[in-house]
């Protein structure tokens, strides 16, 4: 099962890496939000702002916004305030203004959110498929790992998942990973008719075309994509088994269960983004703290200041 055994010392980043990384920016970078009208996203981006990460350009209700600001006693100093009753569109807008780099989603609906970022004529759209890629770190274990697609295609096709793999290499490799090791992930690691997505994985497996810039393998079920014990106890061997560096996910529904209970159940720190668009999307939930706003920011700034693949 898989391909042959191949040396990989690389490793995606801790957030605490990529943290530092922002310190280092050389400037701030322009980030339009969609729904500023929220004191975790006020406070993530005032404390952005204060480290030197981003120029916060907050689109939304001013005066919601500004009472919010004043009661959580938060700096505005250095932000922008558009006042509009769509904040979505307002703040798309001024990336085609040149006026920011990043798109962020606040505190707005996903739909409004995509609404905008899909319009044919105003929109982010690249042609290629859009995906939510979180990247999830577990401090106990020192790992980390991208996890895609969470939040935006329900059932993707067969050439869907490929362009998601390529996003899965991508990041990974913006994210100083040399040779990103993928999951392809299931319920089981054997391919079986009676679970379609498995034919998929073995499809996916076997693209040649991949094999110089990432290592493969799927099915593969969680516990042999996370725990190297897991391969031992059912003697399985492959670079990618309890090593993987991305998991692509059959569909919308395993993807979001499996990251959401890990963002409440486990001891984790994770952020997201959207990839497949003209200019990176800083996207989480809207119920996100102020700590998994700024993860969220520091990796989006991390794959903006990446040699384009």
């Amino acid at each position: 099962m898989g391909q042959p055994l191949m040396n990989n010392t690389s490793r995606l980043p801790a957030f605490e890496e990529l943290y530092q990384t922002a310190d280092e920016l050389a400037q701030p970078v322009g980030v339009a939000v969609a729904g500023g009208d929220d004191p975790t996203v006020l406070e993530a981006l005032a404390i952005a702002s204060k480290r030197g990460w981003i120029k916060p350009i907050v689109c939304g209700d001013q005066s919601r916004i500004l009472k919010l600001a004043d009661e959580f006693q938060i700096d505005l100093a250095a932000f922008t305030v558009i006042d509009s009753e769509t904040p979505a569109t307002i703040a798309v807008q001024q990336i085609h203004a040149g006026n920011a780099q990043l798109l962020m989603k606040g505190q707005v609906a996903t739909p409004d959110l995509m609404k905008a970022v899909l319009n044919k004529e105003t929109g982010l759209r690249t042609g290629r498929v859009i995906c939510q890629m979180v990247l999830m770190e577990i401090p106990k274990d020192r790992k980390s790992f991208l996890m895609t697609d969470t939040g935006i295609t329900v059932s993707p096709t067969l050439e869907q998942k490929r362009e998601m793999l390529n996003h899965l290499v991508v990041i990974a490799t913006s994210l100083g990973c040399s040779l990103p090791k993928i999951a392809i992930m299931s319920a089981t690691e054997k391919v079986n008719a009676a679970l379609p997505d498995t034919l998929d994985a073995e499809a996916l497996t076997k693209q040649a075309i991949m094999a110089s810039v990432c290592a493969i393998e799927g099915p593969l079920s969680f516990d042999l994509a996370y725990a190297e014990t897991a391969g031992n106890r059912k003697q399985l061997d492959s670079q990618v088994i309890g090593q993987a560096d991305g998991m692509l996910f059959p569909d919308l529904l395993s993807a979001n269960l499996t990251v959401k209970a890990m963002m409440y159940a486990a001891d984790s720190r994770f952020g997201g983004m959207l990839c497949g668009t003209t200019a990176p999307v800083v996207f989480m939930s809207r119920a996100d703290d102020v700590a998994t706003r700024l993860n969220s920011l520091a990796y989006t700034l991390k794959i903006l200041g990446s040699p384009k693949s």
